[in-house]
């Protein structure tokens, strides 16, 4: 809603007066109450957060930037990195293989997903962790008759393995489903044109389906990304002990102050975090390019520019009549 201000523009002879109108916003009072009660609420947190003296921001600042931490970061980034790449690689077989014409192809993908989904990572990275009690010895071979050679399950089977590998085939089953909705979003049109053109199956999904695809599939998969970034704290199943929580929760309880280390964890989970949010948003712009967003918030300054530089078009375009004094961009 908006008010209106009427103002008559005078033309010389020959030349039709025009009535212009001036819009006046309405002031939404109201939001500008919401915002400073929201403003207090969020200055009364801040001020309880830095004014208590049980979070202990001596000790840490003292622990933020030890070699300790840093060292914890880097592991629980592997993790986090290994994992998703090892889940991406999966998924996108098994969607491949859940949309195949092959039965067997299409329920082996479908068991392995009902299992993987329908059990909790963290017994899994339990049993992954016991593997070398299941199998002491894992051989390579023709089934039911010679090994080719065998190994000591643990020799190969570390801890950072299990835990890698427990991330990544749980992380699969949930990644594949992204890349299958989103390998069906694509128009079936796209598929049947490029087959007409005598294009093979595997260059169809490399080049038509797969790009554009990824504007349905880039969302989910960074805030899975996130969020394994945060399931790696779950590896002490393992047991591995090298990443972030273990390592905080490990100096919390030999110096008898659990709080300022699991603020210490908190901070970098934060900071990492914000910086994979800032990729995925550059991602998105990037595989979104050409769609529509209608919903795109702007500064007012920001829209204000846009309808100059539309206006300075038109005029230089000179469609418009040159004495008049109205804008003509819409």
């Amino acid at each position: 809603m908006s008010t209106a201000e009427h103002h008559s523009v005078h033309a010389g002879d020959g030349v039709e007066e025009l009535s212009l109108i001036r819009a006046v916003p309405v002031r939404h009072w109201g939001r500008w109450v919401s915002a400073a009660f929201v403003a207090l609420m969020a200055a009364m947190m801040a001020h309880g957060l830095i004014t208590n003296a049980n979070f202990h921001w001596d000790v840490v600042f003292d622990t933020l930037f030890k070699p300790q931490i840093f060292e914890a970061i880097g592991w629980t980034l592997i993790l986090t990195v290994a994992a998703m790449v090892i889940g991406i690689t999966l998924a996108i077989t098994l969607a491949i293989m859940r949309r195949s014409d092959n039965p067997v192809l299409r329920w082996v993908s479908m068991a392995y997903i009902w299992f993987f989904r329908g059990t909790p990572v963290y017994t899994q990275l339990i049993f992954w962790g016991l593997i070398g009690v299941l199998y002491p010895r894992l051989s390579l071979g023709i089934p039911f008759g010679l090994e080719f050679f065998e190994f000591k399950t643990y020799d190969v089977f570390t801890a950072a393995v299990a835990a890698i590998l427990g991330l990544g085939l749980n992380e699969a089953a949930y990644l594949s489903e992204i890349v299958r909705s989103g390998l069906n979003s694509v128009d079936p049109g796209q598929e049947e044109a490029a087959r007409a053109l005598g294009m093979s199956p595997s260059k169809i999904l490399r080049r038509i389906v797969i790009p554009q695809a990824m504007r349905v599939i880039v969302p989910p998969t960074g805030n899975e990304t996130i969020s394994m970034l945060k399931t790696t704290s779950l590896v002490t199943a393992v047991p591995f002990t090298w990443e972030l929580t273990q390592v905080t929760n490990d100096l919390g309880s030999s110096n008898l102050l659990q709080i300022p280390y699991l603020v210490v964890a908190a901070i970098w989970y934060l900071v990492i975090t914000s910086i994979l949010m800032y990729g995925q948003s550059h991602l998105e712009r990037y595989y979104g390019k050409g769609v529509n967003e209608k919903s795109a918030r702007i500064s007012r300054r920001s829209a204000a520019r846009q309808r100059t530089v539309r206006q300075e078009a038109i005029n230089s375009a000179r469609t418009t009549p040159p004495v008049n004094l109205a804008e003509w961009t819409p």
